[in-house]
């Protein structure tokens, strides 16, 4: 069970933020009351607490690193997208002004913001993510978080966040209903070790992708269907991607196009 609170002497901004989310998202809000954070899971028999304090959602778990949104490499991306470079992803996925996505594995959403500040106003993009506590720091982090270039800030507004399994949710959908699904797995080995995923870790879904997940995107998507990989792993030959051909590269985007 997740619970939500805030630091132990809130503002009232603070208050109504935190009032929100358990409004939202159907969890328990509860009061900080100079509890600490590790006391605060055995007194509300919690898995998981999320602290809103100003300016900041935190996701805490008991004996793992703290997890905070941030758009980390997605904003150095999305300023390199607006400057007319290249982004393997975008090209992989050939995204354009416009378009719909559907990204399966959201996570901390790094993708899909670079794939809204890609399509635009008039595109669409669609944040999926199984883990309850993740979609609900993902969510928050999204609607407050700015930055210094505000057509990047506007773009996260635009990403619309679901709990929910991918596959599930892919078949649920009619044929042809996005243009672009996009899968990133968490790499069952990591490729870089970086400080900023690890604690992500803790609330990853580490299974494989599936097969039918894949045959459930190709019915979905207009256009393409694109997987992030670490290069070498034999996911591609599995699922029946075609790499992107970066042969330099330690990550690789597969693809399968549609139309």
């Amino acid at each position: 069970m997740m619970i939500v609170t805030t630091g132990d002497s809130p503002a009232e901004a603070e208050l109504n933020r935190a009032r929100k989310i358990a409004e939202q998202s159907g969890i328990r809000l509860v009061p900080r009351s100079r509890t600490s954070i590790p006391n605060l899971f055995p007194k509300y028999g919690a898995s998981a607490v999320l602290i809103v304090t100003q300016g900041k959602v935190r996701l805490f778990r008991a004996d793992q690193p703290v997890l905070e949104y941030h758009p980390s490499m997605g904003y150095v991306r999305a300023k390199r997208l607006l400057k007319g470079e290249p982004d393997p992803m975008i090209d992989a996925a050939r995204a354009v002004e416009g378009d719909s996505v559907l990204d399966c594995t959201a996570g901390l959403g790094t993708d899909s913001l670079v794939f809204a500040v890609r399509v635009g106003p008039k595109g669409r993009v669609c944040a999926l993510e199984a883990s309850p506590e993740l979609s609900v720091l993902l969510q928050e982090g999204l609607a407050s978080y700015e930055v210094e270039k505000p057509s990047v800030t506007a773009a996260m507004r635009r990403v619309e966040v679901i709990h929910a399994d991918h596959l599930s949710y892919l078949r649920s959908l009619p044929d042809d209903s996005f243009d672009i699904v996009y899968f990133d797995p968490m790499f069952r080995k990591p490729v870089y070790d970086l400080s900023a995923i690890s604690p992500l870790r803790a609330f990853a879904d580490a299974r494989p992708l599936s097969e039918d997940a894949i045959r459930e995107a190709v019915r979905v998507a207009r256009k393409t269907v694109v997987l992030k990989e670490k290069k070498g792993s034999g996911e591609m030959e599995r699922l029946g991607f075609s790499s992107d051909g970066r042969n330099h590269a330690k990550i690789t985007y597969g693809v399968i196009p549609i139309d």
